[in-house]
């Protein structure tokens, strides 16, 4: 269902302003969301604290930053299908964007603990209500496509990130960020809010946004947890193996490695990657088919990647662009997790699981160091991604098909 009564080209729904502001939205989403991995150092050297303070202050704050996510995630989800797609659009984006113009001004360890906790408030609404939006105004055979437009554009964020940092200092990085967000609002004139949610809307009897809603029943529960378990191989490639690409390199004989070269241009490869899916997803005719293929892809380049002998830098840099391309399934799995529940329950479903995934990297680190103390670095990482592609391919062949559904239905 769609809000305009005329008959529109396929260009026209692709580049309509929703898609755009979507699109652009979570590129600053990802730019804000990596920032702080990348100033980390030099931000919190320049506060006065040591090597061994940077260390343990810099994993707290990252913890801080995870827990706003997963905490904004649930607080989003719900707002989205209580209030609307668009206005948690816009209020996630103010939030995470007057955050990182506060962080630009920072002069102590403990506010930058709390500001990267709202910071990451903010992050956890984006590209869920975004997702949601982008699917529910295109017609069903554009919206693999739709939604793999915003992530492709988005992602290129962490690029920017990069590079800003690279010929700014830590400070003016944020207020770039932040200044990028505002600006941002200024488009939100001419964007539409989905006509299937206004139908929603207006029904008084039935129950929006209910989060626990999705554990109390057997069907939603197993969907809700596989769209999880498909998006586990991602964060692999993203939290184990390019952010301890120095540790990977040190075990191959490469020294020097450097971990946020090695995260830009799994990133780089993740969104040609994902401006890809899409458009393999609408060839194939199936969600399922083109996920499998790219979990499978990158399942393989990070054989490669552990255990081929790689042995120069930019051998391992050019191998993390190709696990990046791999895990390119990451708008249509959050795709996929909107498209598995109703409209009454869609934004929550689809803003918390992305940020259920993200939380798993603490889980997986964990993993990490403590197969370290009993294998090599080579294999601890090879048994972090063996369980993570396990349950990702067993998700993947078991949930339920979506491409092509009708959006226009509700959860019981």
């Amino acid at each position: 269902m769609t809000t305009l009564s005329a008959p529109r080209s396929d260009a026209s729904h692709l580049f309509s302003a929703p898609v755009i502001v979507a699109a652009l939205g979570y590129f600053v989403d990802i730019y804000d969301l990596l920032l702080f991995g990348i100033v980390r150092l030099p931000s919190l050297a320049s506060l006065g604290l040591n090597d061994a303070e940077i260390s343990l202050t810099g994993a707290s704050i990252l913890n801080w930053q995870m827990t706003g996510l997963l905490l904004g995630g649930i607080l989003w989800g719900v707002l989205g299908d209580k209030k609307g797609r668009l206005s948690v659009l816009f209020g996630s984006i103010l939030t995470y964007s007057l955050a990182n113009i506060a962080c630009g001004f920072v002069q102590d360890a403990d506010t930058y603990k709390v500001l990267r906790f709202i910071a990451g408030v903010g992050l956890a609404g984006e590209l869920g209500a975004g997702i949601t939006l982008v699917s529910e105004i295109l017609p069903k055979h554009l919206r693999a496509i739709g939604t793999s437009l915003v992530a492709g554009i988005g992602l290129l964020g962490a690029v920017v990130a990069y590079f800003t940092v690279e010929y700014f200092s830590w400070r003016y990085a944020y207020f770039i960020g932040g200044g990028l967000g505002i600006s941002l609002l200024l488009l939100r004139l001419g964007v539409f809010e989905s006509g299937i949610f206004k139908d929603l809307k207006n029904q008084e009897h039935v129950q929006k946004g209910n989060f626990f809603s999705l554990f109390n029943n057997r069907s939603r529960l197993s969907r809700y947890l596989k769209c999880i378990g498909i998006g586990l191989p991602t964060w692999f490639v993203i939290g184990i193996l390019s952010t301890f690409s120095n540790e990977f390199g040190s075990a191959l004989g490469i020294p020097d490695i450097k971990p946020g070269l090695s995260i830009m241009w799994c990133y780089v490869g993740l969104s040609i990657g994902d401006l890809c899916s899409g458009f393999l997803s609408h060839w194939l005719k199936s969600r399922k088919k083109a996920v499998l293929y790219l979990m499978i892809f990158t399942l393989i380049f990070s054989g490669i990647f552990l255990y081929a002998g790689i042995n120069t830098a930019s051998q391992l840099y050019a191998i993390a662009g190709f696990l990046g391309f791999g895990i390119g399934y990451w708008a249509m799995f959050v795709t996929i997790g909107a498209e598995q529940f109703g409209t009454n329950l869609r934004a929550t479903a689809a803003t918390t699981i992305p940020n259920m995934v993200r939380g798993t990297v603490v889980l997986m680190t964990t993993l990490f160091a403590v197969f370290k103390d009993s294998f090599s670095v080579i294999n601890s990482g090879a048994l972090v991604g063996l369980i993570c592609f396990v349950i990702g391919i067993f998700c993947v062949i078991t949930i339920p098909e979506t491409h092509g559904r009708d959006l226009n239905f509700l959860e019981e």
